[in-house]
């Protein structure tokens, strides 16, 4: 089999630039752009969340707030930045609430980028075949209009063909696998990291109870028999 017969420049431009150029028209450069970066980050450095490393250090803090209470604990970094902003807001406000607010925040800023990406793929999915059929629809226009020229009927029936092909393989094997990729990366991630802020805070509960409330009411008076 001569794979070099599957390639032809022109009708790959065709179907991958206008690909590309509809979908910037339809999603808008920044959705591209963030695209792009989630990608890269994706194929080059998919593993930023260590999850055990932060689990440990999340175990040090719970029991320097377990072992000193919420006014006299200090934990130290975890070394994940959305972690250490929430255990930030924690120490500042002897809040749980906060705490969770500002997961919450972090979790939004970083899902946002991975939705937009997930929605441009999904977008270039579906433009690719229409790129794929308009490539096809040009290369039937090159048909001799008059005649029967055999060299110019196949190679326009040829370009039909890789027009098809192009699109559909730069649809399914490319662009809908990259953007499922992206979703269970994501999807993994906030499931771990969701795991460990539920695991911490059932740790370091009976140290944000209030004092009074650890202490006790006052012994309420009897009943008289």
């Amino acid at each position: 089999m001569d794979l070099t017969a599957l390639y032809d420049g022109t009708t790959l431009a065709i179907v991958v630039g206008g690909t590309a150029l509809a979908t910037v028209l339809r999603c808008g450069r920044s959705d591209v752009a963030a695209t792009i970066r989630v990608a890269a980050r994706q194929m080059f450095a998919p593993s930023r969340f260590d999850g055990e490393v932060v689990r440990a250090s999340l175990a040090r803090a719970a029991q320097d707030f377990q072992r000193n209470g919420p006014l006299r604990a200090n934990p130290r970094s975890t070394g994940d930045g959305e972690f250490d902003d929430a255990l930030h807001a924690l120490l500042a406000h002897r809040s749980m609430a906060r705490f969770d607010d500002a997961l919450a925040d972090a979790r939004e800023k970083r899902l946002g980028p991975v939705e937009a990406a997930i929605r441009t793929l999904m977008q270039a999915t579906e433009l690719a075949p229409v790129f794929g059929l308009a490539g096809t629809l040009i290369s039937l226009s090159q048909m001799p209009a008059q005649g029967v020229d055999r060299g110019a009927y196949l190679a326009a029936i040829g370009m039909a063909v890789h027009a098809t092909l192009y699109g559909l393989v730069l649809a399914n094997l490319l662009l809908a696998p990259l953007a499922r990729v992206v979703e269970r990366h994501a999807r993994a991630e906030e499931a771990a990291r969701h795991a460990l802020a539920q695991w911490f805070e059932a740790e370091i509960a009976p140290a944000m109870v209030p004092q009074h409330e650890a202490r006790g009411h006052h012994h309420q008076p009897g009943v008289a028999a």
